[in-house]
């Protein structure tokens, strides 16, 4: 499907239109957010959860094709690319729950380095879709970074999409499985496979950092790394932790015990990491035994737990068991910003957790770190060695909320 062998390497920057070699160091590359509530909090709830319903549920069928929300609605990553040469610039969704890169027939500027294969490729999600053709062609992540012959979806047809050019998956490599519709057995290489693939990274490794909100809100609030870590952005070292088997071997799946205060809320347990889900989801017993520890009553107007001031000061920290160490939400990481609650239909004065539930525990997938918990430390997911790291950054304990 890539007849690469027959080209010269060369790379593109992504400012030019001149062609370079490039080295295989990592680059970084700046994320940008966007603020979207639609329907309040109920919206937002509901929609993680049905986010992490679905993910449960492609984990469990060959089929790659999945059910799944595309978007938060919360904050929304985009990150800026070059496709084609000269280059076109396409804002595209960061999603972490999916692996197929797209964009719209109606942005998509084809170049003389556009090739269309003619293969129909589609992806379902749970409130969206898009279906269209299989190109490949130049695809730029920073000066000097881009893949000759990156497989792209030009969607000709899309629900459910508003105010972005297309969607840039970075989640395995497993999850493209069946999105094309006459090679349904044939993984597509994502941009990252790629990028290690040609050469052009030496490690199959993403890096990403988010920072937490803060009003008034910044202009670039992440970042993503291909090709390995950005040590500035974290203290020491990445610690890695083995994907799991089973349903979550399918994502950015780890194995963790959940404890708060002294008390043991979750035993080791598989779940996953998806920055494409607003909140920490976590089983209904340890969830129950949370809000008993912390006081805090369900609020039917929010669906989350609250809490008032004189709880909120004897809180806890929520520590996550992950590969020998250790990760503690403070008590300020543990509750939604503040200066957002009227932004999702809470009140002003409430104080409100970020802490959901899951549902009933099974063994296999019985959590889900989403932004909240990724926005407090630095994530890795490493496709070659299947593994997944961690490590705090100087916003582990801000107490910006």
């Amino acid at each position: 499907m890539f007849p690469a062998a027959s080209l010269t390497l060369l790379l593109v920057f992504s400012t030019t239109e001149s062609l370079v070699e490039a080295g295989n160091s990592p680059i970084s590359v700046p994320l940008t957010s966007r603020l979207h509530f639609s329907n309040g909090t109920n919206n937002l709830l509901e929609r993680d959860i049905t986010r992490v319903k679905a993910l449960r549920d492609s984990g469990m069928r060959r089929q790659s094709s999945t059910n799944v929300p595309l978007t938060n609605e919360y904050a929304t990553y985009f990150l800026a690319v070059g496709i084609g040469n000269p280059p076109t610039t396409y804002d595209l969704i960061l999603d972490s729950g999916s692996a197929n890169t797209w964009v719209r027939a109606s942005k998509y500027v084809e170049t003389s380095t556009s090739f269309c294969t003619g293969q129909p490729v589609a992806v379902t999600y749970e409130t969206a879709s898009f279906s269209g053709t299989e190109y490949l062609d130049y695809f730029t992540v920073g000066p000097g970074f881009t893949v000759i012959l990156q497989s792209i979806g030009v969607a000709d047809e899309t629900a459910g999409f508003h105010d972005f050019d297309g969607v840039i998956g970075i989640g395995p490599v497993a999850l493209t499985v069946g999105s094309l519709r006459d090679l349904r057995t044939e993984p597509i290489p994502t941009v990252t496979d790629s990028l290690f693939g040609q050469g052009t990274i030496s490690e199959n490794v993403i890096g990403i950092f988010f920072q937490p909100y803060v009003s008034p809100p910044l202009d670039n609030t992440g970042q993503i790394t291909f090709g390995g870590t950005d040590p500035t952005k974290y203290n020491g070292n990445i610690v890695y932790a083995p994907t799991v088997s089973g349903v979550s071997q399918k994502f950015w799946g780890v194995n963790s015990g959940i404890t708060y205060g002294n008390g043991v809320i979750l035993t080791s347990t598989a779940g996953i990491v998806d920055c494409g889900t607003k909140l920490i989801l976590i089983a209904t017993d340890a969830y129950q035994k949370y809000r008993l520890a912390t006081g805090a009553e369900y609020d039917h107007a929010t669906k989350l737990l609250t809490i008032p001031e004189d709880k909120y000061g004897a809180l806890h920290n929520l520590d996550f068991h992950i590969g020998g160490q250790t990760y503690s939400l403070t008590p300020n990481a543990q509750i939604w910003p503040r200066s957002l609650n009227t932004k999702m239909g809470g009140k002003e004065a409430s104080i409100y957790l970020v802490i959901g539930d899951y549902g009933p525990y099974n063994g296999q997938d019985d959590f889900c770190l989403g932004y909240v918990f990724v926005q407090r430390f630095y994530v890795a997911y490493d496709a070659i060695n299947s593994r997944v790291g961690f490590a705090t950054t100087k916003l582990t304990y801000a107490t910006t909320n």
